[in-house]
Formats: C-alpha cells, structure tokens, sequence
C-alpha cells in the first residue's frame, strides 16, 4: 500500500483518511520514507519538521477513532494530507532563510496566512523546499543549501524559484505544496518538474508571511499558488488559501464553480493558442503541446481564435523591458519606509561587494551565487540608465487590456511555459530572458495554471500554460483540466532510491 500513495492525488488521500481505509499515521510514514530515500540526489527539502509531524497524524488519528463515519465525512478538505512549504513562506518553528547567507540563523516564530490556512484545513507541514538565493533565478541554488536537481534527470534543473517545492511534488514525496510566483517562479518549475501548478489572479491570496519587500507592486505581481499531482488538487488548495485575510493587499474572492465547466463542458469557451514570444527560440516540442493541448479543448466544445500578426506584435513582440521594469519597482520602498536595493535585500548589514564576492565565489568559498551577483551588478548598471531603458515601452496597462480583449469574457490562451523542457544547470544563463514566457502574465495580473501533457525524446516533462483574465481561475483550472484528461496528466517521477534516475 505505502508505493501506491505516492502517486494519488491529494484529494483522494484525503477522502481515504476520512473514510477510515487509510490511516493517516501510514501516510505520512509513507511520504517521509519517500523524501529521505529520495533528497540525497535532489536536494529539495532544506528543513524537517518530521517530529512535529508525526504528532499531528496521530492525533489526526485519535480523532478519527473517536468519530462516526457521518462526522468524519464533515472533517476539513485536507484532514491527514502530508505537504510541503517553500521556504519563503513562513512556518512557525522552522528556518525561513529565503536561501539568503544573511538569513542564515532566522527562525519564523508565525505560520504565514497560507501556511496556517493549510493547516486549518487539516494538512500535515513535512518541512520546507529549496529556494534560489532571494527568489531572483530560475534555478533552485543557494550556497546554504545547494543546488536541487530535477528528478526526471539529475543533470537539469527543476526551475525556479519553487524548484524545490515541484521537485518533491514530482519525487512523489509530497502530494502537493506551496510555492510562489512574481515572474513565473511556480509555473516554470511546475512544467520542468512535470506537475501542476497555478499562479493565482493577482490580489487573490495573501502574502502575509511572504519573505520580500512589501509594496503595492509586489503585491500586484507576488502570488502564492499550489504546486500539485492534479488539476483537482490544484482547485482545491486554491479553495482553502484564497481570499483576504486582512493584513495583506489581497482583496479578491474566489469565483464559485461552473457545474458545466466542472464537468468539461467548454461550449461557448474561446481559446486562443499562442507559440512564440517576441525573439525567445521556442523549442519545436513546446509549439506541439500547444497544438495538443488546443485539440484537447476543441473536442469538449471549445472555439479556436487565432491571433493576427499585428495584435501578436503588439503584445507577445517584445515585452522584456515591461517585464524588467516591473520587477525593478517591486523592490522600491513603501511610502515613508528607507529605498532597499536588491544588494542590501540580499546582504541584510553588511555590505556587498561584487568583485570580491566573484573572487570568494571562485574559490568555492562564495556567500552568493554567481547569477545572484550579476543580478547586483546588473542594477547597479542599470538604475541610472533605468528612464531610457523603459522609454517606448508598452505601459503595463495596455498589455492588461489587450490581452484580456483577445482572451475575452469566456476564454483562455494558451502559452508555453518556457522556451524548451528542463535545461541542463547553469545553461539558463545563456537565455537570462525566456521567463517572459511567464512573466507577461504576472506584470498583467492574469491567471494562469502549467498543466503537463506528456515528454519529449529525452523523456523529460513538457507543459503549457493555461491563461485568463483576471478572476478567472476557475475557467483556466477547467481547461487544465480537460487537457490533464486527454495527455496524460502527472507521472511521479522514477527516481530510484539510490538516487540514480
């Protein structure tokens, strides 16, 4: 039985533990055993809580004893589900270092709202997953941690900066996790690592226990979203971590569910298929996983639009520079809080020094990765130049409207993830711009869930992005959903316990 668990969705997990056919203590047990035999070769899971863990199923236990059939049926959404948090999120107890050096000693002593939220709902915290040094890469490294690797091939990587968190989902050590998402750090490592993952509309779910600077652009752009098994485990989190919590910029709610659209009715639903972006190389494989995940929604009904070369330049034909400057204003001061740069984020008191640091970082002695310096190096180049730079550049307004006119009321657009499946390590470095495949949509607010839809010749995961317009994170769940259906959907990724894959 405990081999089986690791590949059910977290939805039918739970209904096991509430019906009484699986024990919650077996579960966990199950997932621990999972995470140990497997994070030595992927190096995703930086802090346990497995003590505190085991407590809580056996009371998850006790209480199940003490309960009717009836009355377990009435428990939470996620009663006895074991999960994992990115360690940008706050978990009381537990190490919330960003993968920064200067944070090296800080322990959260508060669940943020997500966190507490899941666990409201009935969800056991496991530990917390690697991160990239402040979240501004697209690879999971950090000289604290190390690096994660992607466990369908050691040799790539499993994105970022929720590479961790996707890289346990896809293990089959964890049945869903918490990740976050400012420039498409949940939907990348989703589609690498080959599992599910949604990047709310913006002011959704609240931040509130998000490590980052905080102001109303990076409220605007940071979401917290699910990384999971399933389409379905995907709403369903959605459903228990939505929604104001008071202290945090977002102020949304979470449509009700469309029975039609639950059911896969996409009659009267647009779609509309998108496979370049500006001067980014989309890989051949990519452009085919659109075409079939269009065919999968044409059969339930669905309408195909198709765009015109002058709207597509105007919104997909060069968008980086939109990109760049919206993530430059998410690290500006609040009003009467001092300016921050990027530097004294990362280095906390002490001063960071570019050229040394590369020295120390040489040496194997670095307290920063190399990307990680080059991004400091980079604003410091940039700020006075930062006016002409963004001159001409498309407000991010007009790229909100235009592309919620092309979607439409009732639509979705579909989108690749990223320019190609998981590249090797370090080779993003060479392409530093192809997250503009996500990133339009988080500078625009939009929703948007990576569903797989099965693998390329080197047998790694390849997905696509399902995009709304803003609220509508039910209808691009929807349509995740019937492309799940018709490809395949997730596979637990067959990492051998020696670590080999």
């Amino acid at each position: 039985m405990p081999s089986s668990l690791l590949a059910l969705p977290a939805v039918r997990l739970a209904a096991l533990v509430k019906s009484g056919e699986l024990s919650p203590v077996e579960l966990l047990e199950a997932c621990l055993t999972r995470l140990d035999a497997t994070n030595a070769a992927v190096n995703a899971l930086v802090a346990r809580r497995y003590d505190a863990a085991r407590a809580e199923a056996r009371a998850a236990a006790d209480t199940l004893a003490r309960l009717s059939p009836s009355d377990r049926a009435a428990l939470p959404p996620l009663f006895g589900v074991p999960c994992t948090i990115k360690d940008f999120l706050a978990v009381a107890g537990l190490p919330w270092t960003a993968g920064l050096f200067s944070r090296r000693d800080a322990i959260a002593d508060h669940d943020a709202t997500v966190v507490a939220r899941v666990r409201a709902a009935g969800a056991i915290v496991m530990g917390k997953s690697n991160v990239p040094e402040g979240g501004m890469w697209m690879e999971t490294s950090n000289p604290l941690h190390g690096r994660t690797r992607n466990p369908w091939n050691l040799a790539r990587t499993p994105g970022g900066s929720s590479g961790g968190e996707a890289a346990l989902v896809a293990a089959g050590g964890s049945p869903f996790g918490i990740g976050s998402d400012i420039a498409g750090s949940v939907r990348i490592p989703a589609a690498m690592c080959g599992c599910v993952g949604h990047k709310p509309s913006a002011l959704l779910v609240p931040n509130t226990g998000h490590w980052g600077p905080e102001n109303a652009a990076s409220e605007a752009m940071l979401c917290t979203g699910p990384i999971t098994r399933t389409v379905a485990d995907a709403e369903h989190v959605l459903e228990v971590i939505a929604g104001p919590d008071g202290e945090s910029g977002a102020v949304a709610t979470l449509a009700p569910r469309d029975p039609a659209l639950a059911a896969g009715d996409l009659r009267g639903v647009r779609v509309v298929p998108v496979t370049r972006h500006g001067r980014v190389r989309i890989a051949p494989v990519m452009a085919g996983a659109i075409e079939r995940a269009t065919a999968a929604l044409t059969a339930r009904g669905a309408e195909v639009v198709e765009l015109d070369d002058a709207t597509w330049h105007r919104l997909f034909g060069g968008n980086v520079l939109a990109w760049l400057g919206a993530l430059a204003r998410t690290g500006e001061a609040s009003p009467g809080a001092p300016a921050q740069s990027f530097a004294e984020l990362l280095a906390g008191d002490e001063p960071l020094r570019v050229v040394p640091e590369l020295v120390r970082a040489a040496r194997g002695r670095g307290r920063y990765s190399i990307p990680t310096l080059a991004l400091v190096a980079l604003e410091r180049l940039g700020r006075p130049l930062e006016s002409v730079l963004l001159r001409g550049t498309p407000p991010i307004a007009a790229l909100q409207a235009g592309l919620e006119e092309v979607i439409g009321p009732r639509g979705v657009l579909l989108h690749p993830p990223y320019s190609r499946p998981a590249p090797r390590h370090h080779w993003p470095m060479l392409t530093p711009f192809d997250a503009v495949c996500t990133s339009l949509f988080s500078i625009t607010g939009l929703p948007a869930t990576a569903v797989p839809v099965g693998f390329d010749e080197h047998e790694l995961p390849v997905g696509v992005q399902v995009v709304g317009r803003r609220g509508g994170d039910r209808l691009t769940l929807a349509a995740a959903r019937v492309i799940e259906e018709a490809c395949g959907g997730w596979h637990p990724a067959p990492l051998t316990t020696d670590g080999a894959a």
